[in-house]
Order: C-alpha cells, then structure tokens, then sequence
C-alpha cells in the first residue's frame, strides 16, 4: 500500500514533468487504487488508451472517466491534502 506521501509525491513528480520518476514510484504499488489511478492517468497522458482503461480498472473505475487528466490528478492531490 502506498502512502500519502508518496502519492503526493507521484501526482507533485507527474506536475512537474517527471513523469518516468512517477511511474516508477507508482509501479511500485500495484496493489493500491490511488497509486493505479495515477498510473492509469500517466498512460492516458502518452495516449497509451488501451493501457490506461487496465490501469483505470485497477484503480476501481467502471468506465473511462469524462474528467481530464489534469482535473483526475488535482482532485487526487486535494483528496489527499485534506486526508488526516
């Protein structure tokens, strides 16, 4: 399970343009929703649709979300922020 941190890390690192560096830590939690969630939003950011729906799915989505990605990620981050 990731923690807090390093999701906040994974979503500052994907902001900042690092995107290997947050796939890497992401990669790393595969057993975790939110840490697949960023991985799914990585891979719809490279156009990859066919991977991002697997990692979406991971993550617990249903269907491709109507959000963009950059909208998925700041409410991840606030989410996060706020949580105690």
């Amino acid at each position: 399970m990731a923690s807090r941190r390093e999701l906040i890390r994974a979503i500052d690192l994907v902001l900042s343009g690092k995107w290997d560096d947050a796939h890497k830590l992401v990669q790393k939690h595969t057993d975790d929703k939110r840490a697949n969630h960023i991985h799914a939003i990585l891979h719809r950011q490279e156009g990859d649709k066919a991977n991002a729906m697997y990692w979406y799915e991971r993550a617990g989505f249903d269907q491709w979300p109507n959000t963009d990605p950059d909208g998925q990620r700041l409410r991840l981050r606030d989410e996060l922020d706020h949580q105690s």
